[in-house]
């Protein structure tokens, strides 16, 4: 039951990353025999589902590259990847045996939400800061984590459970840094709290670049 939960974290934070990655790696891993998924989520690996997914997951990784029409799509995402985080939590046979299924569609819902609203907070501001270039460049670095996340949920789950928190360290410190910097910019302030004019050590001018 804990290594389930610990995937089922994995999982759920995957989806906020890209919503159709996990269901389609799901659906494949149950098609060949490598998990049981509980009903009826066990059809994710029936053909037509598998089909369908694959489809949208294409459309899904072309879209997300292109400015504008990624905020389009990340606008569906926000009904899209909770509810994705849901099923493939809900999908953990095993953890329905010990957790009831509201309690599991709840922390797939939170994680999926969770992880997409922070993608969709910080894609604005890529593309005002790099005119629409940097954002394939960081919507292939969700994609490839949402893929290395669901097959650590699947095959060793206890680190995909600890990418995930690495992951929330290294957004919260991000966040940190970007609040401090904005702060500073409005208060014309220096790096370090001097006021402008006041001469700044080189070290402390290296620590905040």
């Amino acid at each position: 039951m804990i290594a389930n939960l610990l995937g089922a974290v994995g999982l759920g934070a995957a989806s906020g990353l890209n919503a159709w990655i996990p269901l389609l790696a799901l659906g494949v891993a149950q098609r060949v025999g490598f998990v049981q998924l509980s009903a009826p989520f066990d059809e994710l690996g029936s053909t037509p589902v598998l089909a369908v997914l694959a489809v949208v997951f294409l459309v899904d990784l072309v879209g997300d590259k292109v400015p504008a029409i990624d905020h389009v799509l990340h606008a569906v995402g926000a009904l899209v990847a909770p509810a994705s985080g849901a099923v493939v939590v809900m999908a953990q046979e095993n953890l329905l045996t010990e957790v009831h299924p509201l309690v599991a569609a709840g922390l797939g819902l939170v994680l999926g939400g969770s992880v997409h609203a922070g993608r969709s907070a910080f894609r604005p501001v890529v593309t005002a800061g790099t005119g629409g270039i940097g954002n394939p460049v960081v919507s292939v670095v969700e994609d490839v984590s949402s893929v290395v996340l669901t097959v650590l949920a699947i095959v060793v789950p206890v680190l995909a459970f600890l990418g995930v928190v690495g992951m929330v360290l290294l957004a919260v410190v991000a966040y940190r840094r970007w609040r401090r910097r904005r702060s500073e910019r409005r208060t014309g302030t220096a790096p370090g709290g001097a006021p402008p004019g006041v001469a700044v050590p080189q070290d402390t001018w290296q620590r905040y670049s």
